[in-house]
């Protein structure tokens, strides 16, 4: 039954957004997933996909599933890149890992427009510029 499946928060996790040059106005940007704990996530697995109304008509890309495999204590690793095109739909990464023996997941939503220079803040460990969720 759902109510004997344990759900663990998850936390010291994060996804950023971060642009792919040296200026904000790049087209292609790279997205991550950022590990702040001090311990490895294991067998990382994200399902990405954009979705919402742009320019006049209601859109969705495909869905992308990658194995990011072992992300180092207090580390990142690359999931993505991404179009600045997207940045008008919602962007959708849902990060599912083991940590501890134990099975997390949790979705990570950049709404429409919320991936802006309004929005960076100073990425930890990457120290770069950027949009996180965490």
């Amino acid at each position: 039954m759902k109510k004997d499946i344990p759900f663990s928060k998850v936390e010291d996790v994060a996804v950023a957004v971060i642009p792919g040059g040296e200026e904000s106005d790049q087209k292609i940007w790279e997205v991550f997933l950022v590990n702040l704990k001090p311990d490895p996530l294991e067998t990382v697995l994200v399902s990405s996909k954009g979705y919402g109304h742009y320019k006049g008509r209601d859109v969705k890309t495909s869905i992308n599933r990658q194995l990011l495999g072992t992300v180092k204590a207090k580390s990142y690793t690359l999931i993505e890149p991404i179009d600045r095109e997207l940045f008008g739909i919602s962007n959708e990464y849902w990060v599912s890992f083991w940590h501890k023996g134990v099975m997390y997941d949790k979705k990570f939503v950049f709404v429409t427009e919320s991936i802006s220079a309004d929005h960076f803040t100073t990425i930890p460990i990457l120290e770069k510029q950027g949009v996180m969720i965490k």
